[in-house]
């Protein structure tokens, strides 16, 4: 079973990446974009395959792992 992690800074913390990207889109003629919040995604082949089972090992893995949940949050896609 596949899943499919996306872990992204929560609102309010300061993401440099971010906008170091948006003042690069403007120097190369983006005018549009007004912010960027830069993330990471994290694909999972997984042994089990029920889906709730799959959800919880991936949650737990992220809480323990994949995501510092002080200053990030997560989305799971299992599928």
């Amino acid at each position: 079973m596949k899943a499919r992690v996306t872990v992204m800074l929560k609102t309010g913390v300061l993401d440099p990446q971010g906008e170091a990207i948006r003042r690069a889109l403007d120097a190369l003629g983006f005018q549009g974009v007004n912010g960027v919040r830069q993330g990471k995604v994290i694909e999972l082949d997984l042994a089990t395959a029920e889906p709730g089972t799959a959800e919880a090992e991936v949650q737990a893995m992220c809480e323990k792992l994949l995501a510092n949940t002080v200053i990030e949050s997560y989305r799971i896609e299992i599928g």
